[in-house]
């Protein structure tokens, strides 16, 4: 794991380093700290919970494009916490990602690309429930590094437009990591001979080498002050072709900018890995807090 950090970090200096030629560079940056709160007096009839959250992000991106050459880099960042009353404190957001791709251009809209990405979390994430005397219990489910990903990809790309592009990855080998003895020691609930996350039970690392990704990225402000965003990956391991079995992710924001540093957003995440858990994941949030936003370019 330590080689995968250095070359994260060697890559996020190389982007420093040779971003500062604006020349052929578009990038921009989006960060923001976001707070809720809501109380009730012991009066109140129309029922509540005191409750407390605070989340945070940070997104950059560094795109150059010179002749048939592309070089995209996203690092997209988000942690948040929210605290009920008489309840631990759960998390609300928790997403590490880091994507680098180089393209030659074929034509107006297709590319030939090549691209390494990593997606894990910061913290401990827990499952919550009670005991027999309705206390509250909580249990690990996952960790810093418990899951990450690590995936390489080549294929075509087609980017109709600065806003969208579509990866189409016939090769994606893909590298999921359990850095925590707990997780990888812990036996899977729909099948006890394997461990969580689909890595075998006791080990750290699962590779994928046959496997196949498709990626759809959106960024546009849509109209004045409103930007929509959104990332769908699909993920399909060539062994195991089931359709049941098949990864997606979908990221989706809409935020709207009341001024210059303030904004309102509405997020949603949706997730369907069979190695996780046989259900559909939904995590949804709605913000509003301090922002900024740069960019050297215009839309």
């Amino acid at each position: 794991m330590k080689k995968v950090l250095l070359l994260l970090a060697g890559l996020a200096i190389n982007i420093a380093t040779y971003s500062q030629d604006t020349t052929y560079w578009r990038k921009s940056f989006k960060a923001g700290l976001n707070f809720n709160q809501a109380s009730f007096s012991d009066e109140w009839t129309g029922g509540g919970v005191n409750s407390i959250g605070l989340s945070s992000y940070l997104n950059y991106k560094a795109n150059y494009k010179k002749d048939v050459h592309t070089w995209d880099n996203e690092i997209d960042l988000g942690y948040g916490v929210v605290q009920n009353q008489d309840q631990n404190a759960r998390k609300a957001l928790d997403r590490m990602y880091l994507d680098t791709k180089y393209g030659r251009q074929l034509g107006d809209k297709w590319n030939l690309f090549t691209s390494l990405s990593f997606l894990s979390q910061f913290a401990i994430g827990y499952s919550f429930d009670e005991d027999a005397n309705g206390a509250e219990t909580r249990t690990k489910i996952s960790n810093l590094f418990a899951p990450a990903f690590l995936t390489s990809a080549i294929g075509f790309e087609y980017k109709p437009a600065d806003y969208f592009s579509l990866r189409i990855a016939p090769l994606a080998p893909r590298f999921t990591f359990v850095f925590d003895d707990d997780l990888a020691n812990l036996p899977s609930t729909d099948d006890p001979t394997k461990g969580q996350f689909g890595v075998d039970l006791g080990d750290n690392v699962r590779t994928e080498w046959a496997a196949f990704q498709l990626q759809a990225d959106f960024d546009k402000d849509i109209a004045e002050n409103l930007n929509l965003k959104w990332k769908y990956l699909m993920f399909i391991n060539y062994e195991d072709f089931d359709l049941d079995r098949w990864d997606h992710r979908l990221d989706l924001t809409l935020s709207a900018s009341v001024n210059k540093f303030l904004n309102v957003s509405l997020g949603a995440i949706v997730i369907y890995d069979f190695d996780q858990v046989d259900e559909i994941q939904l995590s949804q949030q709605l913000t509003i807090g301090l922002a900024y936003s740069w960019k050297n370019f215009s839309e």
